[in-house]
């Protein structure tokens, strides 16, 4: 295993012990393949942070802990790996967790680990359950501050929420919807996620409390997309559209990937048309339905503003920076056909 690195270098990014390390480096048994892939892996993130490695100044490891699809976790290591050289004044070293459809166990067993492992500071997103909230309350015990990513853990004693705003996000959407529709009739498909994240609950919240106020008199018909499978949500819209024909419309608040897509076929192979269809996050896949004018309107922020937001308050709540340690949400960015950027991931 090849590497310009000291023991105590990996040791720092893997979270285990330099004889730990060792005994991996020097192929001398009596480790677990999965201490073997930690070690690797630690290796792949020191090669992708050379850069950063090289500059001068007081170092921070900020462990990053996301409990979210693929798709979604490679945005966040992309965006917070180009944000890194950037960062000033502290050097910002980096490890990932990364848990696709985990239980609570999973997650609670990485959070006390990375509170073993000397952390400066966690970028958290998780779900808002008990045990999420018990564990970050262990960190902060520690002193290791907590920023909750884009679902924020209001209960909890993290220091600071980054991310959007998801209930105004919500209520964009419903306004974006009603002015689209106008005073046309019709009832709206709406997509969300399986699972105990605020922020889409917060978007439900400002969907639904918006549509109230401004057409009182659609329909909201929901499809869940059980643990990211488009096939489900396809399965769903057709049962949805099959027994509504008055549907107009569709809110994705949550899709996994392939679910708009599969929303979109699921209209098609029904022989149904809808005025309007609103979306969140400028991934790949939505950045290619817009430019096909097969959707309508995509609610954007900044993620690599978000990661650098969340360097800065981890650097604020050591010292390291001035000013208060305190939450501000993103702007919303409602992109179009006629201003999509490149795809952020």
């Amino acid at each position: 295993m090849k590497h310009p690195y000291r023991i105590r270098e990996i040791a720092a990014q893997s979270g285990l012990s330099p004889a730990t390390v060792d005994r991996v480096l020097h192929r001398r048994g009596g480790v677990r393949a999965s201490t073997v892939r930690e070690v690797e892996q630690a290796i792949a993130d020191l090669d992708r942070q050379q850069s950063q490695l090289r500059l001068g100044g007081r170092t921070f490891m900020v462990d990053v802990v996301v409990q979210a699809p693929a798709r979604f976790s490679a945005g966040v290591r992309a965006a917070l790996e180009a944000e890194l050289p950037g960062l000033r004044p502290a050097v910002i070293r980096s490890r990932f967790h990364f848990l696709d459809s985990a239980g609570a166990g999973d997650l609670v067993a990485v959070l006390d680990k990375v509170g073993r492992a000397k952390s400066h500071g966690v970028i958290l997103k998780a779900p808002d359950v008990p045990d999420t909230v018990a564990s970050v309350a262990r960190l902060a015990r520690l002193g290791v501050p907590v920023v909750t990513l884009v679902t924020d853990l209001p209960t909890s004693a993290r220091a600071a929420y980054v991310g959007i705003d998801n209930r105004a996000a919500g209520a964009t959407a419903a306004y974006l919807l009603q002015e689209w529709l106008a005073e046309r009739a019709g009832d709206v498909l709406v997509v969300r996620g399986h699972g105990s994240f605020r922020g889409e609950d917060e978007r439900e919240m400002g969907f639904r409390a918006e549509m109230r106020a401004r057409a009182a008199g659609r329909r909201l018909l929901e499809v869940v997309d059980e643990e990211d499978r488009a096939d489900a949500v396809h399965i769903g819209t057709r049962e949805v559209l099959g027994g509504n024909p008055a549907v107009r419309a569709v809110y994705s608040m949550y899709a996994g990937a392939g679910g708009n897509a599969a929303v979109i076929d699921a209209f098609a192979r029904a022989g149904r048309r809808y005025d309007v269809f609103v979306a969140h996050d400028l991934d790949g896949e939505n950045t290619a339905l817009l430019r096909q004018r097969r959707l309508s309107a995509v609610l954007h922020h900044d993620l690599r503003q978000d990661l650098r937001r969340a360097c800065h308050v981890i650097m604020q709540a050591r010292g390291a920076l001035p000013g208060p340690v305190r939450s501000n949400p993103s702007a919303i960015q409602v992109i179009t056909p006629y201003n999509t950027p490149p795809a952020e991931f």
